[in-house]
């Protein structure tokens, strides 16, 4: 039997920080590889999305995002997600802000019970690779046991088909 995989991700499209210079994608970079492991192991795709938007301009954004972590703030979502019971695996992917997770993904993974679960960090970067998203899953995700995790370079993230289904194939399943 094929296990059950769900894709937990919060994307930023619009002003993005990409090889050192600020570019707009129509697409943000977490999207993407969310989409090449849905694509991969069938997997259900969850987007987290804040009611209160963040400042179009990456700047400011930046500093949105180091104050809501210093805050341990918990922002409002515009859907939760209340049952995974349904799953077996469950990748929590998302951009490194501030080396970790944007705290809206804490707003949800709080809300969930990983009892028995699977789950697999996965960050979008420039540079700081996994960063904290593994301890941040160990901390977030209680009862769950933490997998293989995979980064991937956000500028690279269109180009990154190949490694991220290959990942997906030999964790998720």
């Amino acid at each position: 039997m094929m296990a059950k995989n769900l894709v937990i991700y919060y994307s930023r499209k619009g002003q993005n920080y990409v090889n050192g210079s600020i570019r707009d994608l129509k697409k943000g970079n977490t999207q993407i590889v969310a989409e090449y492991i849905a694509e991969a192991v069938g997997a259900d795709l969850f987007e987290i999305e804040t009611v209160k938007e963040y400042s179009k301009d990456y700047m400011e954004c930046t500093e949105e995002a180091k104050i809501e972590l210093r805050q341990q703030a918990r922002l409002e979502l515009k859907k939760y997600l209340d049952d995974i019971s349904a799953y077996d695996n469950i990748v929590v992917a998302g951009p490194c802000w501030w080396g970790t997770y944007p705290c809206a993904v804490f707003t949800q993974l709080e809300k969930l019970d990983f009892t028995d679960k699977k789950v697999f960090p996965l960050m979008t970067h420039e540079g700081s690779g996994i960063a904290g998203s593994a301890q941040a899953l160990k901390k977030y995700c209680k009862g769950a046991s933490v997998g293989q995790g995979l980064a991937i370079h956000g500028a690279d993230a269109a180009e990154s088909k190949v490694t991220v289904q290959s990942w997906a194939q030999n964790n998720l399943k």
